[in-house]
């Protein structure tokens, strides 16, 4: 059996750099054939609520990767591989 899809979620309120890092996490996911899913949360309650408190911010599985900048492609290695 396989392994569960990965869950990568991007918390931000639609600004520039949030589109950026859902986008980034996309081409990551596309490009190495990972099987995921990507969630763009917008909902101000539900990110301070998730205890973000900085924007954008990047979870992989729960685990926060990314808090207060634009996610990179390197910032996955090591969760997508």
């Amino acid at each position: 059996m396989m392994g569960h899809a990965m869950k990568i979620e991007v918390f931000g309120p639609g600004c520039g750099k949030c589109r950026k890092s859902y986008e980034t996490a996309c081409r990551v996911v596309e490009a190495r054939g990972i099987d995921a899913e990507i969630v763009k949360i917008e909902d101000l309650d539900e990110i301070v609520a998730r205890g973000i408190l900085r924007t954008p911010a990047v979870l992989v599985d729960g685990k926060k990767v990314v808090v207060g900048r634009v996610l990179r492609e390197r910032d996955l290695e090591g969760y997508v591989d």
